[in-house]
């Protein structure tokens, strides 16, 4: 067996108000999470939570982000997330408040039989 990536989905998401970091990367998760549904484990005869997903989420502020809460989202599997630097912040007008865009890219590995 050897594990390879079977699927690569991606997403947005946003917080318009506030600044949260957490937010918009669990929306950018959900967003890439509901743009599919995997058959390809079941065609093996594999359960859901034989995947093994790797979350990559890009924000300006990567510290800022609480990566359990992200992957809270994730309903099967075991999970792990890698938080960089990336996304933008779009200031508003009098330079109080912000918006954060987060982009995530979610991979998801099965244990495949070897060719």
């Amino acid at each position: 067996m050897t594990r390879r990536r079977v699927a690569l989905e991606m997403g947005m998401g946003t917080d318009i108000r506030g600044g949260d970091y957490t937010k918009p990367a669990q929306r950018a998760l959900r967003d890439a999470l509901w743009h599919n549904s995997l058959s390809v484990g079941a065609a093996m005869g594999l359960s859901p939570d034989d995947m093994h997903v790797i979350v990559i989420i890009a924000v300006p502020e990567p510290d800022q982000v609480d990566t359990e809460a992200v992957l809270s989202i994730l309903p099967h599997g075991t999970s792990e997330a890698k938080v960089v630097q990336g996304g933008l912040e779009v200031p508003n007008e009098a330079g109080d408040d912000k918006t954060v865009i987060a982009i995530a890219a979610v991979e998801v590995w099965l244990d495949v039989p070897d060719r």
